[in-house]
């Protein structure tokens, strides 16, 4: 049995989902396809949530026919009035979110935006399985709710494994089908409440599926040939990484890569299963391969990634005294207690500096560490990272840039730096 993820990139039209069709049909074997939220859908149902939230009930309900129009806008020309199963299916998700965001919105932002969001991956899931039997591709669709469990912290679950392990394998059983399609980046609760596993987490939910299942291998389907040195919009002469390690691949999504999502590799690594990344467009390239074995330690290519939106956030107590582990403890729990993603630190004597993913919490944090610490920062920054770098690869990335710290390791140098006008 072999595992796809399509993201929501490779489904956002008529012709990606006639392309998914071209995919599914041309492959034989047994397979689990697991499917993103269709284009920016992600997005919008974002914008919903926000409406939502703050009881701005014309603009949700704006925003909830910009939606639906999206998606009857592929829907209408993918399918034929024969097809009225089909549309009442699809019909009957929009009804039940439309009917949730009637009733008034609790206290918890995160979880009322895991109750909306989840919707995009139900969505597309339900366009493409009911697409696919009109096309005569049998297949099974499975809310991945009632078997991916996971704790209830909303926004960023974590998967409870025990309970996982016990009920994915009674829902993709292949007895009846050799095809299932189900939901990327959402789950439930031991209570059925919708959670998801952090932004971008459909990769993840393909190797949990993976590790859990015992796959062959895993197919990541992306708008890229496969894993680049550097995101092409940004550098166009990005070069096509083969092959690369396990090590590699949680290296590079822990910088920011944003071709693998970072939780992705541990549980396909745990059970040596193969990693594809490669385009929904030449599927039948081989795109990039991750596995176990090494890549070439005497073809050492530059990787450039770039985070962009960051923001430096120096600080030191109060009253001069050094910066300790003791002082950092409460540093790191106050980050971690409003979520933010810290891409470097450093610090000196009695001054502590972090990089972090410009975000809604982070005007929380500041007034939190103002309590007991001076704070100073610069926004609109942007983070550099070079795996393997070079002298070259340094000036290329930081000639004639105002650098505002850097740091460097034996195979990666990264650089904090003011973007430019």
């Amino acid at each position: 049995m072999d595992i796809f993820k399509f993201g929501g990139a490779s489904v956002n039209s008529v012709e990606g989902v006639q392309n998914f069709y071209k995919i599914v049909q041309s492959y034989k074997n047994e397979s689990l396809i697991v499917v993103s939220a269709m284009g920016k859908t992600t997005n919008a149902l974002e914008q919903i949530v926000d409406a939502f939230f703050h009881k701005k009930s014309d603009l949700v309900q704006q925003q909830f026919e910009n939606v639906k129009t999206y998606h009857f806008d592929i829907i209408n020309e993918l399918f034929s009035k024969k097809t009225s199963t089909s549309i009442d299916k699809i019909n009957a998700l929009f009804d039940d979110l439309y009917t949730y965001l009637q009733k008034p919105a609790s206290l918890n932002y995160e979880f009322e935006y895991d109750q909306i969001v989840a919707y995009g991956e139900l969505l597309s899931t339900t366009i493409i399985s009911e697409y696919l039997r009109t096309k005569g591709v049998k297949n099974q669709w499975i809310d991945i709710r009632r078997y991916l469990k996971t704790n209830d912290t909303f926004g960023e679950a974590k998967v409870d494994w025990e309970l996982s392990r016990q009920l994915l394998p009674t829902a993709f059983t292949f007895q009846d089908t050799f095809i299932y399609i189900t939901q990327g980046f959402i789950g439930g609760t031991s209570s059925n409440l919708s959670t998801t596993l952090g932004r971008e987490g459909s990769d993840y939910t393909a190797a949990i599926l993976a590790n859990v299942l015992d796959a062959q291998e895993v197919s990541i389907l992306k708008d890229v040939p496969g894993v680049m040195n550097a995101d092409p919009k940004w550098l166009p002469d990005a070069k096509q990484l083969k092959r690369i390690s396990y090590q590699e691949a949680i290296e590079l999504a822990f910088f920011g890569a944003k071709v693998i999502h970072p939780k992705t590799i541990q549980p396909i690594q745990e059970k040596n299963i193969p990693m594809f990344v490669r385009s929904f467009i030449n599927f039948h390239e081989q795109g990039t391969m991750v596995s176990a074995a090494a890549i070439d330690k005497n073809i050492k290519t530059p990787i450039f990634i770039q985070k962009k939106d960051q923001m430096l956030i120096s600080i030191r107590p109060k009253n001069y005294s050094f910066v300790i582990e003791e002082n950092l403890g409460p540093i790191f729990s106050m980050i971690a207690k409003h979520r933010l993603k810290v891409n470097l630190t450093q610090n000196s004597a009695i001054s502590f500096s972090l990089c972090v993913d410009n975000s809604k919490n982070i005007d929380k944090l500041i007034k939190a560490l103002k309590a007991d610490y001076e704070v100073r920062y610069n926004d609109k920054l942007e983070l550099i990272t070079i795996r393997h770098y070079n002298t070259d690869s340094i000036n290329q990335m930081t000639e004639g840039r105002n650098i505002l710290l850097e740091q460097k390791s034996r195979d990666t140098a990264q650089y904090v730096l003011e973007c430019d006008s």
